[in-house]
């Protein structure tokens, strides 16, 4: 016989969620960087029934992924909202809040930037 079943899942704490929160913050960064200024390169999404969306705004982007982990989800919120709110900076947004996560997390890898400068 088996253990009570837990219906809470299972919990993560400490450096591992950090670790996974700053990799899942630059990746979502990543997939909107490259739509960045009046430059940026268009993307082509298509969704799971085959429609074909292009767009170089981070905010349809953010909207067409599917995205299950929470630190995700905030920045696709965070993208959502500001598009609503101001109606531009998307991408920007996504990417400052990545860099701030990252200073934040890493700060000792920042600061091995700084001094290489």
């Amino acid at each position: 016989m088996e253990g009570p079943l837990s219906v809470f899942g299972d919990r993560s704490t400490g450096e591992a969620i950090r670790s996974q929160n700053v990799m899942t913050a630059a990746s979502i960064a990543n997939i909107v960087k490259s739509s960045l200024g009046p430059v940026g390169l268009y993307k082509m999404l298509v969704d799971d029934i085959g429609d074909v969306t292009i767009a170089n705004d981070g905010a349809p982007i953010l909207k067409l992924l599917e995205v299950e982990h929470p630190a995700a989800k905030v920045l696709c919120e965070l993208a959502d909202l500001q598009d609503k709110e101001v109606g531009d900076g998307t991408t920007s947004v996504v990417i400052i809040a990545e860099a701030l996560n990252m200073e934040r997390n890493n700060p000792y890898q920042s600061l091995q930037k700084h001094a290489k400068l």
